[in-house]
């Protein structure tokens, strides 16, 4: 038999969530954030379900190949341009459109003696502090951009720092429209959560908008409640089963570090899921899982291919857990629904960090 944790991606929670995606912003056309494997998804588990979309936007040339070859003739944009001169030619024979974000990637262009014009991204850095073009610098780079005759449109981009906070988008935008002024060319600006919080401002929707983790169905803000408030759906299941059951006594500890000690006669449960299999190690006591449809916690440290958790919860409200019982780390099942949000929150961290860390060993299935 096979070791019993596997993951599930739910195509249709994909689709819904980039219906629910075009809804907040109807007139803006929508690329489809695959970078990092589509978020842990898989590029070829989420693309029959993304396909509605305008166009994918990634990093990664060997992920862009990928796309190409699932039968998308559409754009495709890497959000981080060329990484180096030889990319340009990548470009072209794939055709992708390439984020122009630095004085070097434009030095690249134009000395690149290419078969065909570049529709190019320029990247705004309106306090993001990463990677763009600095406002006062801006109208020159896209004016050197426009001259070249290996580039064809040009449009304007750039990414929002604070946009999951109340007005947190307004700063950039008045330096995004002090940068670009009245330069021609379409726009792109709003991630998810401008998107979900700013959407109804036609200058956040732009004509592009470049929504990430709300596809995946976890929430910008990292909050579970933000989730179901703006109806996403989880995209990706983690699910295990009991492989075994200890009593312990008042006073016994469990796992390495004895992190937890028992303050009354337990019953604990053992699943097959660690963090070699992408479960947070740091996650502590009292980290949220469900075991037979009855929520419970995490009890003692994580180690490499165990977790272990409190039963007693799932005895108390009339189960029966044993050898087999069915386990829910994060995402939903036949019995419950637990938001990979709320796991992530418990562990510190964000559900993109869990959704990108699923391990290569654990198996996965589209349902």
């Amino acid at each position: 038999m096979p070791r019993p944790i596997s993951a599930v991606i739910h195509t249709a929670a994909l689709s819904r969530n980039l219906a629910r995606i075009r809804r907040a912003t109807p007139r803006s056309k929508v690329w489809a954030v695959v970078k990092a494997n589509a978020y842990g998804h898989g590029i070829d588990r989420a693309y029959g379900a993304l396909r509605t979309a305008d166009g994918f936007a990634l990093l990664d040339l060997a992920e862009a190949e990928k796309v190409r070859a699932l039968g998308w003739v559409g754009p495709i944009l890497l959000l981080e341009g060329c990484f180096a001169p030889e990319d340009l030619a990548l470009c072209e024979r794939l055709n992708l459109w390439h984020v122009v974000h630095c004085r070097e990637q434009i030095d690249w262009l134009a000395v690149h003696r290419g078969s065909r014009t570049h529709r190019v991204f320029l990247k705004m850095n309106t306090g993001m502090n990463r990677v763009g073009f600095a406002p006062e610098a801006y109208a020159s780079a896209w004016a050197r951009l426009n001259a070249l005759p290996q580039v064809g449109e040009i449009t304007h981009m750039t990414h929002f720092a604070c946009a999951d906070e109340a007005g947190g988008v307004n700063p950039a935008l008045a330096r995004f429209a002090r940068g670009v002024g009245d330069l021609p060319g379409e726009r792109t600006l709003a991630n998810s959560a401008a998107v979900l919080m700013h959407g109804a401002d036609p200058r956040v929707a732009a004509d592009w908008v470049r929504p990430g983790i709300a596809l995946y169905g976890s929430s910008p803000t990292g909050l579970a409640p933000d989730a179901a408030h703006w109806g996403l759906q989880a995209a990706m299941s983690l699910r295990s089963e009991l492989i075994d059951i200890q009593h312990i006594a008042a006073g016994e500890s469990v796992g390495y570090g004895a992190r937890f000690t028992a303050s009354r006669p337990m019953r604990i449960g053992v699943v097959a899921c660690g963090y070699a299999d992408g479960y947070p190690r740091v996650a502590p006591n009292g980290t949220p899982i469900v075991v037979d449809g009855v929520r419970t916690q995490l009890v003692g440290r994580v180690s490499m291919d165990m977790i272990t958790v409190d039963l007693e919860p799932v005895f108390a409200a009339g189960g029966q857990p044993m050898i087999g019982s069915p386990v829910l780390l994060w995402g939903q099942d036949a019995q419950a629904e637990l938001s990979i949000d709320e796991v992530a929150a418990a562990a510190g961290t964000l559900g993109y960090e869990l959704m990108c860390a699923l391990a290569a060993r654990v198996p996965v299935r589209v349902e």
